[in-house]
């Protein structure tokens, strides 16, 4: 086990460049199990949920190959069968993404309980719906067992109980491959979502409506062989937009896709951050003002996620941060996960002023000093909203259970070293 001690209050200055989006990467992995020919990727992030993925398919019998540090070549077409390892399957949540591309090539998948992140209850439910519609037996026991017995996928028209990210992703990859059309109505419809679809395209499939809630979709029987760049990750390059606010430094991000921040740049602003748009990049201005707009009549305004194109969950941890350092009072409404606000102790102990109402809605008052503490990291982005406390913050934080951010951040440590950081890897 390692740990992060981060000397604080240190301004950086430099270029940063985001990494490939993880929660497009972790699909396309698992949909290279539709391909019998070799897929090659790009950009593919060299994160721990990724190598977790790359070792299930590897369990499997796929032919892994790292090219380069961020290339990556898998051939599918040696996978027998569909049996998952359950000591795989408990390290990371992405791993039900398997269930969909499984069932499809084989007719059959016992998939064991997926592990991930703890902030708060993930239903299978939607999976098992979305699969069964489409012709396959469920049974419920240690794991979930699915197939189709003797006959194959069919399309039919689905409507999602809800817009989840991984059931649609799911759903997607399982009707690319079945016999028909379907049609998916109330899906996701989230940058990364839109990658799988595009890219399956790329090797053939039929899928029409992406960017949409409605997607249809008309089955093949084969994928062609694809090449293709994983996306940026836009929770990575808020997260950095945030590192520079709290830290008062001027920064440049790398490699953005600004259709992907439209909400997040509205957030921002509601907070006094800004930052200027440059043809693939971003730059964050040094020591704004970082003033908290309030809404008409003096009311206090808030910040709530939800579903695609709504702001996104997975950075309410890190703008909550950004809030403690900005003048002024907001509420947090986290609506899709009751554990993720669980993390504000850590804060308050570092000495930021958060009230938690209840387990989906935080109250910050700012602006708060923060001083350095000794803490844990309990998931990928509280984890990192953590080591941004612990950047603005006076004197020594050190950050415990880092493996969880490692989960999700490329060499951060390193990354952030690259521009100035006071940040130390040492062993725990």
């Amino acid at each position: 086990m390692e740990r992060f001690v981060i000397e604080g209050g240190k301004t950086l200055t430099g270029t940063i460049k985001a990494g490939g989006n993880k929660n497009a990467a972790l699909p396309l992995l698992a949909a290279t199990l539709l391909f019998k020919t070799k897929v090659k990727f790009s950009n593919m992030p060299r994160i721990r949920d990724v190598e977790t993925m790359v070792a299930l398919l590897q369990d499997l019998g796929a032919q892994v190959h790292w090219d380069k540090k961020n290339e990556l070549a898998i051939d599918a077409s040696t996978v027998r069968d569909g049996s998952l390892s359950t000591d795989l399957c408990r390290k990371i949540r992405a791993s039900i993404l398997l269930a969909g591309p499984l069932l499809a090539r084989f007719g059959k998948v016992l998939l064991p309980p997926p592990g991930g992140d703890v902030i708060g209850r993930r239903r299978i439910d939607t999976h098992l719906h979305v699969l069964a519609a489409l012709g396959a037996e469920v049974t419920i026991a240690n794991g979930y067992e699915l197939s189709t017995g003797s006959t194959t996928l069919k399309g039919c028209e689905i409507v999602l109980d809800e817009p989840s990210v991984t059931a649609s992703e799911n759903a997607i990859m399982a009707a690319s491959m079945a016999t028909g059309k379907t049609v998916l109505h109330n899906v996701a419809s989230e940058p990364h979502v839109c990658e799988l679809a595009r890219f399956l395209n790329k090797g053939g499939a039929k899928i029409s409506g992406i960017g949409s809630n409605t997607l249809v979709i008309e089955g093949v029987t084969e994928l062609s062989p694809v090449e293709h760049e994983v996306g940026p990750d836009y929770i990575e390059i808020g997260s950095y937009i945030g590192l520079a606010a709290v830290t008062g430094s001027e920064l440049t991000i790398e490699g953005v896709n600004h259709d992907d921040l439209r909400m997040v740049k509205l957030a921002y602003e509601r907070l006094g951050v800004r930052y200027e748009r440059k043809e693939n990049s971003i730059l964050v201005p040094a020591n704004q003002e970082m003033k908290i707009t309030m809404d008409c009549h003096g009311a206090v305004p808030k910040i709530d996620d939800g579903p695609w194109p709504a702001f996104p969950s997975d950075l309410m941890s890190i703008m909550l941060v950004v809030a403690t350092q900005c003048e002024g009072t907001i509420l947090f409404f986290e609506k899709m996960f009751e554990s993720r606000l669980f993390f504000v102790d850590r804060l308050n102990s570092m000495g930021a002023r958060i009230v938690l109402c209840d387990p989906h809605r935080a109250i910050v008052i700012g602006k708060a000093p923060l001083v350095g503490a000794t803490i844990d990291s309990p998931d990928i982005r509280a984890g990192m909203a953590l080591l941004l406390a612990g950047l603005c913050a006076t004197g020594t934080t050190r950050i415990g259970n880092i493996g969880q951010i490692d989960r999700g951040y490329e060499e951060i440590d390193r990354r952030l070293q690259s521009v100035g950081a006071a940040i130390m890897r040492v062993p725990d």
